[in-house]
């Protein structure tokens, strides 16, 4: 019996553990942090892709590879930069761009679409995870100092990498926050270190600029091609603007001003606009001197496959001109920052989803909390590494179609934003990147049409599991509050006097005569006294694709007849929502009288699901079945005629 008494405690601990929500110290939102400790948090997804983003310019351009890596550079801070501070202010409560593109399609069209972007952020995020712990995994295994029957170990040193993320994520963000600062600034004086070495040797040794002018210019006969082949060769390089659309996502992590409010919160979008250029500034700097010292410094042969600098240009040059013992330390920052890379992709997730899903009434309310929600991603991440046994170049092409993908939905919603405002040049720039972005997808999917498929494989499972938990919630209460007029409440105050009896009516012409014959019908239906007050009760259906809902009560006379009126996303819910306020305003257990319904229960079903109406009276009593467990306090549903 102790036994079993304390097992039973251990489960509630542990489910009190689960499904609590991280709150601040308000007991209401995250914690707030400065945007410099956010940025790092965003950064070591952004700036870990040092670790590999020379090497991938080297290969794709070749000598070319600093200029191209400058077409980049210009494209991050005059296109990517702009986009996502107009993403920032229009968004500031971590919806990301999805929530500019959201109300662009009314119903259920809308719904589609956001679920299909949730699919491409779900792709970017997951994909971050487990690329970036494969990749931290083949920098374990290829350090000179590695044991040799490591390399037979990749997919269980990824797993464990994952599975040592999620741990962090299971204790807290600011945990995660506090780890990402370390990591980043160890791992940015590292690359300052190496990168500034380089270029000493270059300055030491300048035959080796002669070197690399003769590849240029054997390849490239004039400027104007060089700078068409940069052009051209930027959708190879695209993922070096990886980490904008994560740092708008966890803008309820910075710290605004004091009197920020969260309708206004002025100062949290200026820090986040500081974030965001502060991030691009210092990779667009890190970017284009290691593009240029490894491309000058390192020889072609070695950035191919097998190759000492192939996916670890500057571990490479670490090793090569500052020591293996600095360039272990190189590498277990690199490695470190990799693994963490992921902590950005798992913070963005836990911010975005929860802000949808839940909303459209698409999941459990529980994932709302952190953990469960970190045990759901780790278990997805465990899967797709397995999938593709943590081989990095295979997840490549997922990775690119997921950052592509958000960064030209995000273009397209802020030229969007600016023709509404009737910005002219505004428009025609922002459309200009617009179209920039959308070639560069279209080029990606081209050439790695396997970042597409495991794409429409994320937004598949996303709609599915929707559309089940959807039909599965579709009778809860679903109304967050009622608020009534002062009509509506003069009409329950003359009720609360005797039995509280509702004529559940829709309406057509609304005149007198039919509320007449609708009152005759009910009354002689369920034999009502005709001394016995009645009120009519009137749902009209507005986006019946919303979930939950506010709802109205107003009062309304039509001749002698009192209407109480609503508007709801579900007519059965609302009414059921209705039912049960006036039980506990008036202390009495209203009566609501149906009408049957005649048909296919199947297509009433569907219309109720779709609609939000169907066979009413059915839907109603089940919802307050579930709403309210005690028989005695249910208020009653009558059925007739």
């Amino acid at each position: 019996m102790a036994k079993s008494i304390i097992s039973r405690r251990q489960y509630r601990k542990l489910k009190h553990w689960l499904f609590a929500k991280e709150r601040s110290e308000t007991g209401k939102h995250h914690q707030k942090h400065p945007w410099w400790e956010v940025m790092c948090l965003t950064g070591v997804d952004y700036f870990s892709t040092l670790g590999y983003q020379p090497g991938i310019a080297a290969l794709a351009a070749g000598a070319l590879s600093p200029f191209a890596t400058l077409v980049l550079v210009l494209l991050t801070l005059f296109g990517a930069l702009p986009i996502y501070r107009q993403v920032a202010s229009t968004s500031p409560h971590g919806e990301g761009s999805i929530a500019m593109l959201e109300h662009l399609l009314p119903w259920w069209q809308g719904k589609i679409f956001v679920l299909c972007l949730l699919g491409f952020v779900a792709t970017d995020f997951i994909i971050t995870i487990t690329l970036s712990a494969a990749d931290a995994t083949a920098h374990i295994i290829e350090n000179p100092f590695m044991p040799a029957f490591i390399h037979d170990q990749t997919i269980s040193i990824t797993l464990f990498l994952i599975l040592l993320l999620a741990a962090v994520f299971l204790k807290g963000f600011k945990e995660a926050i506090s780890i990402a600062v370390i990591l980043v600034t160890v791992y940015l004086s590292l690359n300052l270190i190496t990168i500034s070495t380089g270029i000493y040797h270059i300055l030491q040794n300048p035959s080796v600029i002669g070197n690399w002018q003769t590849a240029l210019f054997t390849g490239y006969q004039n400027p104007l091609a060089m700078v068409g082949w940069s052009v051209f060769l930027f959708p190879k390089l695209a993922l070096g603007l990886s980490g904008f659309e994560t740092g708008v996502v966890v803008m309820p992590l910075v710290k605004g001003y004091k009197q920020d409010t969260e309708e206004n919160p002025r100062g949290r979008i200026k820090n986040t606009y500081t974030l965001l250029t502060t991030a691009a500034v210092i990779m667009s700097f890190f970017l284009l001197t290691s593009s240029l010292v490894t491309t000058v410094l390192i020889p072609a042969a070695e950035f191919q496959d097998g190759g000492k600098a192939s996916g670890r240009a500057l571990a490479y040059l670490a090793h090569e001109y500052l020591g293996n013992g600095f360039g272990t330390i190189y590498d277990i920052s690199t490695i470190l920052i990799l693994w963490f890379a992921g902590a950005s992709a798992m913070a963005g997730l836990l911010n975005i989803v929860p802000r949808y899903l839940p909303r459209y009434g698409m999941a459990p309310n529980w994932t709302l909390a952190t953990r469960p929600l970190v045990l759901i991603y780790t278990l997805v991440a465990f899967v797709v590494t397995l999938i593709f046994r943590a081989d990095v170049e295979a997840q490549g092409g997922a990775y690119a179609t997921g950052v592509l993908v958000l960064m030209s939905s995000a273009a397209f919603a802020v030229t969007l934003l600016a023709r509404s405002r009737g910005g002219r040049k505004s428009f025609l720039a922002f459309g200009l990147i617009t179209l920039v972005f959308i070639y560069t997808t279209i080029i990606n999917i081209i050439e790695r049409p396997e970042g597409i498929r495991i794409a429409a494989f994320f937004i598949a499972a996303i709609i599915v599991t929707s559309l089940i938990s959807r039909v599965w919630r579709s009778t809860e209460l679903r109304v967050e509050k009622i608020e009534i007029d002062d009509v509506a409440r003069e009409f329950l105050a003359q009720e609360s006097q005797g039995i509280v009896r509702l004529i559940a009516h829709r309406i057509n012409r609304g005149d007198e005569r039919e509320y007449a014959l609708k009152e005759r019908k009910v009354r002689e239906d369920h034999h009502i006294p005709p001394t016995d007050p009645i009120l009519f009760l009137e749902i009209e259906i507005l986006d019946a694709s919303e979930f939950a809902n506010f709802i109205w009560l107003r009062g309304v006379e039509v001749g002698p007849y009192r209407i109480l009126r609503a508007r709801s996303a579900a007519v059965p819910n609302a009414i059921a929502a209705i039912l049960l306020y006036i039980r506990d305003q008036t202390g009495k257990l209203p009566h609501a009288y149906f009408g049957w319904v005649e048909g296919n229960p199947v297509q009433y079903l569907l219309r109720f699901i779709l609609f939000g109406e169907g066979d009413i009276a059915v839907v109603t009593r089940e919802v307050l079945r579930k709403a309210e467990k005690n028989p005695q306090r249910r208020p009653v549903i009558h059925v007739g005629g």
